[in-house]
């Protein structure tokens, strides 16, 4: 799960949430490595001949194109949650893209885990609301794991009131 919850030090208790990535850099490298294998596949027929000059760039600028949108769509997933659980504070910080980062805090007491059908951006859409504003959690899970972590969020903040 791309979630998981720290070894609690002291009365905190610490979650961790990240998006799964379903090809690993390392895959990445084998796909872009495979591609240009391919690539090179017609360009076999074509050595020797002007024909090669002329294809080259093509093939070359459609390798390069996959490896940029690969690399964007790493950078464009680095996102990190961290929640913080202590007996009288919720602090949620999000490490978005590019550097973007945004802290939210409210008294635990208040702190309500809100589970929405619809309406979200996605299914089972979770929110924490109990401060100056309600805020998203873990809106890139699966569905599946949204549910599993509501339940498991909702059974922490009860130990901790």
């Amino acid at each position: 799960m791309p979630y998981e919850w720290l070894p609690p030090q002291d009365d905190t208790q610490r979650l961790h949430l990240w998006p799964y990535r379903s090809l690993p850099r390392r895959g990445m490298v084998w796909f872009i490595g495979a591609t240009a294998g391919l690539l090179l596949v017609p360009l076999s027929a074509v050595i020797g001949s002007p024909v090669l000059w002329g294809l080259l760039p093509f093939l070359l600028l459609a390798l390069l194109s996959i490896w940029w949108a690969l690399e964007r769509s790493y950078r464009d997933a680095e996102i990190v949650e961290d929640l913080t659980l202590t007996a009288d504070q919720v602090t949620l910080v999000r490490h978005g893209p590019r550097g973007k980062r945004q802290d939210w805090q409210a008294n635990t007491h208040w702190v309500q885990v809100e589970r929405h059908e619809t309406g979200g951006p996605v299914k089972h859409y979770l929110t924490l609301r109990g401060g100056p504003r309600e805020v998203e959690l873990g809106a890139f899970l699966t569905e599946d794991e949204r549910l599993a972590l509501e339940w498991d969020l909702r059974q922490r903040l009860r130990a901790m009131r």
